[in-house]
């Protein structure tokens, strides 16, 4: 088990707010979506297993294939016994067997995946893995690694702008990914000893240089390989990612995130339920029928989203880590 460092801590819990806050519709949604997966892709690849064999892939299965399943089939089963009769899934006859076959195909919108789309990310990032470690394992001069990654990118790119289907474990999109994936790995050891007077000098001008770019772009949805401009979006996950890990580098002392780091897994796969049980409250308690929340409020329920699902993962931590990526982290 590898040792783990707090402010990356912080930055994984940083990673999995803004995804939940993204879900939520917020009209910062552009800004947020133009950084926050390629965050995550980029922090997944700071800590590259260094033995390459069929242990560290059996380990790496392990820690994300297994839970994903888990959780998948779960959510599966209550999504058909209650989820699809509530709330936006009640009025669009979703067939189960479709969204059954979305368990093991992980692509599909709605139609395939609407007990849980969020969870589309661990299947790809262990695709992502899985490509990079044997680039790791079988081509041993970086520069032709290198190479590699970038005709992997191009390739990813190239399906999705001119065939555009919707591959099995977004197969594509872990190809694209893997250039965050691999920038963290190569430079993480950097990033981890940099001053921290040049660490806020850079967090600032990739800051600002971000902000005005990403504008420059159309949305990103990474889930559906929208991209929009290739070297747009590439340049805005680098700017946006490297500008938040450089801030909590160099800040490193919102330790309520670094606890929030810790289960990212169990909210990736239980955000959407929290926000349907805030809902809830607010139809059953508050008498409220319409819920068309303010940006405020966009931003409070992710709080509270997040709040909710504590108490499950203390208990998740405690007797079922594997649902958590297999083993205890607190």
């Amino acid at each position: 088990m590898q040792k783990r460092i707090d402010w990356v801590d912080q930055v994984k819990g940083f990673a999995i707010f803004l995804v939940v806050y993204g879900h939520n519709f917020p009209i910062t949604e552009k800004y947020v979506y133009s950084f926050h997966m390629p965050l995550f892709f980029m922090v997944s690849g700071f800590f590259f297993p260094i033995q390459l064999n069929v242990k560290t892939l059996k380990k790496r299965f392990n820690f994300i294939l297994v839970p994903y399943f888990i959780w998948a089939f779960a959510l599966f089963l209550f999504w058909v016994i209650i989820g699809r009769q509530m709330g936006s899934s009640g009025g669009k006859d979703l067939s189960a067997l479709d969204n059954f076959v979305g368990i093991f195909y992980a692509q599909g919108g709605i139609k395939y995946m609407d007990w849980g789309i969020p969870m589309w990310f661990l299947p790809t990032i262990f695709l992502c893995f899985v490509f990079y470690f044997f680039l790791k394992k079988y081509i041993h001069k970086d520069r032709i690694r290198v190479l590699s990654v970038l005709f992997l990118v191009t390739t990813g790119f190239l399906f999705t702008r001119f065939v555009g289907l919707n591959l099995p474990w977004s197969i594509n999109v872990s190809m694209v990914a893997l250039f965050f994936f691999a920038f963290g790995n190569l430079t993480f050891k950097y990033a981890d000893k940099i001053s921290k007077r040049l660490s806020i000098l850079v967090m600032i001008l990739f800051a600002v240089a971000h902000f005005f770019l990403y504008a420059q772009n159309e949305k990103i949805d990474m889930y559906r390989s929208v991209f929009g401009n290739e070297f747009l979006f590439l340049m805005n996950g680098l700017l946006g990612s490297i500008f938040v890990l450089l801030f909590f580098k160099s800040f490193p002392y919102f330790k309520f995130l670094s606890v929030v780091g810790k289960f990212t897994l169990v909210i990736l796969a239980l955000q959407l339920l929290a926000m349907a049980f805030i809902k809830l409250f607010l139809w059953k308690v508050m008498g409220e029928t319409e819920f068309h929340f303010s940006e405020i409020e966009k931003f409070v329920y992710s709080i509270i989203q997040i709040c909710l699902i504590y108490p499950v993962f203390l208990i998740i931590n405690k007797y079922i880590p594997i649902l958590n990526g297999g083993y205890k982290k607190i």
